[in-house]
């Protein structure tokens, strides 16, 4: 039996219109007389979605019992014997009831499929489960309900259904999405234009890259290689040599200019591992392709035009971009170059651009290395069988005719065993020695330094050149085998600091220490002085060797700049060791400037403190203060006007007014003098642990009754906050609420939980501010509008955010759907958020 067919309607977030696409979908065929229907669609009370259902055959539901409730869900039994061509299964990563047959619902589907059925169904990015971290970090709630990448992957289609973020939001705010009740809620958290535009880039992304590799996969089983510019593509040929960043950056250059560009730089590495590219180099290089948003790529080829070629082709690039040539003039009279070679072959589909640098013809070749890197042992041996080996091989071969030959193929032999030993002196010893007492005792005429026949001349040249040819390979083979020992080692150690850049974990006596252990040194010291002439002094210190108070007292210097150098004692280095210990010293110097630069932040972040607070204190003394002031002079002059004669009700309700103005200022009083001891440093905000609704409420005590709501659930988490600085900040931002709202539209003050924080937000339905206002009203002394005097947006608000960056929260202005303006105060968390239920709705796990 033949396995259906998947088709997946893959949405960016809920009601984008994946479920109306899909009955959409399922009224065409219909219409064209396929035999199709519904095995589970949820309308979730969608008007327009509920009627796409009628005229489409619906499998009657399964309701099954669980903990005293009942839940429908497809009846898989039934949809297998209905055996129709196309079944409808909505939710694919939704999880099904505990009683079903299989626990999640792409489960009920492959069964399905399996059948012979063809199966259309929905699902939105965030239930990727390889996208789960990524979509909690973004919106802050976890996706209980997933489904396998692969499932997905495994699809014959799969279509995009997209719609901006603001489309998205209007529907939402229209009803046509969640009930009206759920509307401001699912707005303010998870469908805010953020969430939503980056969920959507992953949505678009991730079918991009389906498409991407269903493209690769077909023109690998029809084997194309001609190149399809469906976006550029450009690979950057690089050698090692330094012209690769310019080579990089150009590459860089020219994806930007096409749509959906991409870099590939490659090196190109011959098979038997001789190189003339540098790994520094190398590393550099491809961390700035990696930094560009390319990727590095290493080929092994001997052919490296072919190898080029054949990559960008398999690569399916449109471009390649190249150096112009390091060889020297006389140097191409063995070729025409690499370059002109990937011109000459790359054919009309693919351009080839080769790119001046600083490097052109100034020549390139192997590095050199000097010294053997043989054992001293093995060295001591291999001379004493180059040197004292042949004389006692000619003893022995005197009491022997082997003949000429014979003779020269043990002197051969013994010249190979002197190279594997010692390499190539005591190879060459060997070789002149032999040769010498192969003419005096064994080529005609005998013991004379002469050869009559030339065949023996001959020989004893090849004998000779074999010889030296030998032991050149195998001297080379111990350079090479020396040499990778020592780049693996450094490799790891070059790694390793690398990784603590990365992670900016490494302290200054950290790393001096591992350059302690790593060389073997006593001691390790970074020096520095502030200019030519000034005495050093030690920045940091590690080991138990002798002090050192400048650098030429040290073992061991290596500058860093004009007025830094580490500094080791213990023993004398090789030369060779400079590199790597050059590499520690930089890093050591930028641990010192980043240690430095954090003491100065940490300077500059309390000198900022500081202006904010003084900033929310005028705010406080020219708002706060001045209105219950002015309450109470007019009270007190009136009770002492003699021209008028007042009610006992009258003075009472005086006398009351001027002391609930005295209490507001002992009040502020209070918060302000705590204000101006955190701007000199003597105090700081008291935090604990504390829950919202013993002090949200508190703060609507000074606004009328019925003219704010509160909605403060009980199982949001606590928040670590100064309580006073929160009822001072919260009570600021609803009078500013209240006072802008009109008559009939109370206030509203809510709170939810978004992962590790908690935000408090006001909602007023006020007429709002502009976007480009939206950051000066939390600026003392701002009026937006026509407001007059002493009304106007924003006074009160640079108390209320400086309170809260106090206290490590932030306090931001956004618009209210529907409009109005809405104060979102976010405060972090005192523990971890309440885990949602595993059998939660996804999309009410959205809203």
């Amino acid at each position: 039996m033949a396995r259906g067919k998947l088709r997946i309607h893959l949405g960016a977030a809920p009601g984008v219109g994946k479920t109306y696409a899909m009955l959409s979908e399922a009224h065409r065929r219909v219409g064209r007389g396929t035999d199709c229907v519904v095995g589970f669609v949820e309308h979730h009370g969608r008007p327009r979605t509920e009627v796409m259902l009628h005229g489409l055959e619906q499998v009657p539901r399964r309701e099954l019992e669980y903990r005293g409730g009942v839940f429908p869900e497809m009846d898989l039994d039934a949809v297998l014997a209905r055996r129709p061509q196309v079944a409808l299964v909505d939710e694919l990563a939704h999880t099904n009831v505990p009683g079903s047959r299989n626990a999640k619902r792409w489960q009920d589907v492959e069964e399905l499929l399996a059948a012979g059925i063809d199966v259309v169904s929905t699902v939105n990015i965030q239930h990727l489960e390889s996208l789960g971290d990524v979509v909690e970090s973004i919106t802050g709630v976890r996706q209980q309900e997933t489904v396998p990448d692969e499932v997905v992957r495994r699809a014959d289609q799969v279509e995009l259904v997209d719609m901006t973020p603001e489309a998205l939001r209007r529907r939402m705010a229209h009803g046509n999405i969640y009930q009206p009740d759920k509307v401001d809620a699912a707005l303010s958290n998870y469908f805010r234009p953020g969430n939503l535009t980056a969920l959507r880039e992953l949505a678009l992304l991730w079918v991009a890259d389906r498409v991407d590799a269903h493209l690769t996969q077909y023109r690998s089983e029809h084997r194309v290689s001609a190149i399809w510019g469906s976006r550029e593509r450009i690979v950057v040929g690089l050698t090692g040599g330094p012209e690769g960043r310019t080579l990089i950056r150009r590459g860089a250059r020219l994806a930007e200019k096409g749509a959906g560009g991409e870099v590939l730089a490659v090196y190109i590495a011959r098979s038997d591992g001789l190189t003339s590219a540098s790994p520094k180099e190398l590393a550099l290089q491809r961390t700035l392709v990696e930094d560009l948003g390319g990727t590095f790529h290493h080929v092994v080829g001997d052919d490296i035009p072919a190898a080029l070629l054949a990559f960008a082709r398999g690569a399916n690039a449109t471009q390649i971009v190249l150096g112009s040539s390091r060889r020297k003039t006389w140097q191409y009279v063995f070729g025409p170059g690499v370059g002109a070679t990937v011109a000459r072959e790359s054919g009309p589909d693919l351009d080839v651009h080769i790119v001046t640098h600083d490097e052109v013809a100034k020549g390139r070749g192997l590095p050199v290395a000097r010294g053997a890197r043989l054992g001293r042992s093995r060295r001591v041996w291999g001379w004493i069988a180059g040197v004292a080996g042949p004389p006692l091989l000619a003893v022995l071969l005197n009491t022997v005719d082997l003949g000429l030959a014979n003779d020269m193929l043990l002197f051969l032999a013994l010249t190979v065993a002197a190279a594997l030993l010692g390499g190539l002196l005591p190879a060459l010893a060997s070789a002149a020695v032999g040769s010498l007492l192969l003419n005096y005792f064994y080529t005609p005429p005998l013991h004379r330094w002469t050869i009559a026949d030339p065949k023996n001349i001959v020989a004893i040249v090849i004998f000779v050149a074999v010889g030296v040819a030998v032991a050149s390979v195998v001297d080379l083979a111990a350079r090479r085998t020396h040499q990778a020992a020592r780049l693996r080692a450094e490799s790891e150690i070059l790694a390793f600091l690398a990784g603590n850049v990365l992670r900016g974990e490494t302290g200054l006596e950290d790393l001096l220490e591992r350059v302690r252990e790593t060389f073997g040194m006593e001691s390790a010291a970074l020096l520095e002085r502030a200019g030519d002439v000034d005495p050093w002094t030690c920045a940091g210190r590690v080991g138990r060797g002798r002090p050192v108070e400048r650098p030429d007292q040290a073992d061991v210097d290596i500058p860093v700049g004009d007025h830094m150098a580490l500094a080791l004692t213990g023993r004398v280095l090789p030369a060779e060791d400079r590199r790597v210990l050059a590499a520690f010293a930089a890093q050591a110097a930028v641990v010192l400037d980043r240690r430095r630069l954090q003491e100065e932040a940490d300077r500059a972040r309390t000198l900022a403190e500081g202006n904010r607070i003084r900033t929310a204190l005028l705010a406080a003394v020219s708002h706060d203060l001045r209105t219950p002031l002015a309450g109470i002079k007019a009270a007190v002059t009136s009770l002492r006007s003699e021209d008028v004669e007042w009610s006992e009700e009258d003075r009472a309700e005086l006398l009351e007014g001027i002391e609930e103005g005295a209490d507001r200022l002992d009040h502020l009083v209070g918060n302000l003098l705590d204000m101006s001891r955190l701007q000199t440093g003597t105090v700081t905000p008291l935090i604990r642990e504390i829950d919202l609704d013993e002090v949200v409420p508190m703060a609507l005590g000074g606004v009328p009754e019925g003219s704010a709501g509160l909605d403060v659930p009980e199982t949001l988490p606590m928040v670590a906050v100064d309580p006073g600085l929160l009822e001072r900040a919260v009570a600021n931002l609803v009078e500013n609420a209240v006072k802008y709202s009109p008559p009939g539209a109370p206030v509203l003050v809510a709170a939810s939980a978004l992962a590790d924080r908690v935000e408090v937000r006001v909602v007023d339905r006020g007429p709002g501010v502009p976007d480009d206002a939206k950051e000066r009203i939390f600026e003392p002394f701002q009026r937006h509008g026509d407001a007059p005097r002493g009304a106007g947006v924003g006074l009160g608000l640079a108390v209320a955010r400086g309170f809260a960056e106090a206290m490590g929260g932030t306090l931001n202005a956004e618009d209210t759907p529907g409009g109005g303006l809405t104060m979102v105060l976010t405060l972090r968390a005192a523990g971890t958020r309440p885990e949602l239920h595993p059998a939660a709705e996804p999309e009410r796990q959205a809203s």
